[in-house]
């Protein structure tokens, strides 16, 4: 058996053969525009499909513009409170859910068919949907507050107070199911060796939670994170079919709806958005890399 390995191995053509046409889709769908959008930053460009009208003087305008943009200050505030929420609610939630479905015996397939269901709907149904549930009138939470007695009048729930809840609460619902497979999927990989060894020795279950479960799902929680800084940056379907013009004060944006709407949403300023992408990349890629210098893998 070695010696066929090494012989697979040996022969490089069958590998070539699925890598090659691999590599140039992502050359062609993702190397090439995403250098293309960092040139494209650098020029004058106006509407979408317009020819650039030279560079930008000076060539770093839309960089300096987003330093002192306040939208875009907004932008990236909202969507680093987004980050961590993420973290909080929806690798926390689906942490919790993980180890409670982990420890059914019978029917647990159930719940992780269940918990994972709302990630195959759409995002901009969801968004409809919800804007219905947060209706000012007739709207299902406003109606069973009313029912329950724990308001007299409506809530505007698009208002200046109550937009970041709206608008947050849709994007945790709709991915803890996502990190719950993950998690889910981690426990799966721990040996039942070792919960036998643990019930021989007298550890309750709170125990085996804490000392086995735990930190055996470090790095399938390191995962998650590294998932959710990158998810929570680019989220952008569901805000914007809620918030696709943003509330007055321009207070619901985020990097991801603001980078739309500056190329396709109305504002037709294709190298500014194209600025904001590059920033959402560097963004991603640096408070990911912060996150696992802090949070490092751990080898067992």
């Amino acid at each position: 058996m070695k010696n066929h390995n090494s012989m697979i191995f040996k022969k490089k053509g069958p590998l070539l053969l699925f890598l090659v046409p691999a590599f140039a889709f992502l050359a062609v769908y993702l190397f090439y525009p995403f250098v293309l959008n960092i040139w494209n930053s650098f020029q004058d460009i106006g509407g979408l499909g317009q020819a650039p009208a030279g560079m930008n003087d000076p060539w770093y305008k839309n960089y300096t513009d987003m330093a002192t943009d306040p939208v875009m200050h907004t932008a990236i505030l909202n969507t680093l409170l987004i980050m961590l929420c993420t973290i909080l609610f929806q690798v926390g939630i689906a942490l919790v859910l993980a180890l409670m479905v982990d420890g059914i015996r019978v029917g647990n397939q159930f719940f992780r068919t269940v918990y994972f269901f709302p990630i195959i709907i759409s995002a901009t149904a969801l968004g409809l949907m919800f804007n219905m549930v947060f209706l000012y009138d007739g709207g299902m939470v406003n109606e069973l507050l009313h029912s329950m007695g724990l308001i007299s009048k409506n809530i505007d729930w698009k208002d200046q107070s109550h937009w970041f809840f709206t608008m947050t609460a849709p994007v945790m619902w709709q991915y803890v199911g996502f990190y719950f497979v993950i998690i889910v999927t981690g426990l799966n990989n721990i040996s039942p060796d070792i919960y036998e060894a643990a019930e021989i020795d007298g550890a309750s279950a709170m125990q085996r939670i804490f000392r086995i479960k735990l930190p055996l799902l470090h790095n399938t929680l390191m995962t998650c994170l590294v998932l959710a800084i990158t998810g929570a940056l680019k989220v952008f379907d569901l805000p914007w079919t809620m918030f696709p013009n943003g509330i007055p004060l321009n207070a619901s944006w985020l990097t991801g709806t603001y980078m739309y709407k500056q190329t396709l949403g109305g504002a037709q300023n294709v190298d500014y958005g194209s600025a904001i992408s590059i920033l959402i990349v560097v963004l991603g890629v640096v408070i990911s890399q912060v996150a696992n210098a802090i949070f490092k893998e751990k080898d067992y």
